[in-house]
């Protein structure tokens, strides 16, 4: 008889020390520490230019989680595996979350540097435009019946929905600066690129940790699932 400490048969394999989680709490430390004491105060934007630090790294991540989407959408059509429909939907929720992040640090940012919330500019607009898509394939899949053709429609549109990353990203260069509240070069003090390579670290380590959390979380889920269809299914 199994003890009561050995994994379940059929559970994802779990790591169950608390490495992870120190390595991403020391990270997330080490970033704060960073931004918060290590960096100069800007001379022209003074201590909100802060805020850069966790904005451009929760864009950053948002994108990587959004990629993951696409990869794990062609994955799922081309092999119907359960294990790319679950990383893609792991990853939009993520991608999503730190989108989040995104969008709340970047109206703190500009008002007080560019004198207002938001504006209709190409790098904004395409960022909430591709929020709006992947909160829209979340929706397909929450609402969607049970069964692979959900999935497949979900695949679909996490695949079409990625076309606005590469614009977001290069949006600053593809429109005349005279449009963008986005510079497109910062000029940084070598102790402010040390910050942001840390605070990438961080995000990056705290991205990996959630994403296998969930992968986890998702797994079990469709475990209990078949579990209880036995069930019923052997009830007379």
């Amino acid at each position: 008889m199994p003890s009561p400490s050995s994994p379940t048969p059929g559970a994802p394999a779990t790591i169950r020390t608390h490495g992870p989680t120190a390595v991403v709490m020391a990270l997330m430390t080490a970033a704060l520490y960073a931004v918060f004491q290590y960096v100069p105060t800007e001379s022209e934007m003074g201590l909100v230019q802060r805020i850069f630090y966790f904005h451009v790294a929760s864009a950053i991540t948002a994108y990587v989680a959004f990629l993951l989407v696409f990869v794990a959408g062609i994955g799922y059509l081309a092999t119907q595996r359960d294990s790319w429909d679950r990383l893609g939907q792991a990853a939009a929720e993520l991608g999503v979350a730190f989108s989040i992040v995104v969008l709340i640090t970047g109206p703190i940012w500009a008002q007080p540097v560019w004198g207002r919330f938001w504006r209709w500019e190409p790098r904004l607009t395409i960022m909430l435009i591709t929020f709006t898509m992947y909160v829209a394939y979340l929706m397909v899949r929450a609402y969607g019946d049970p069964g692979t053709r959900t999935s497949r429609f979900a695949a679909a549109l996490g695949i079409m929905a990625f076309v606005c990353v590469p614009l977001v990203r290069f949006s600053v260069n593809l429109w005349a600066e005279e449009q963008q509240l986005h510079p497109v070069r910062i000029a940084l003090d070598p102790r402010m690129l040390h910050a942001r390579y840390v605070t990438y670290a961080a995000f990056a380590a705290l991205f990996v940790y959630l994403l296998r959390l969930r992968l986890d979380q998702l797994h079990l889920r469709r475990r209990l699932e078949e579990l209880e269809t036995q069930v019923e299914d052997d009830v007379p």
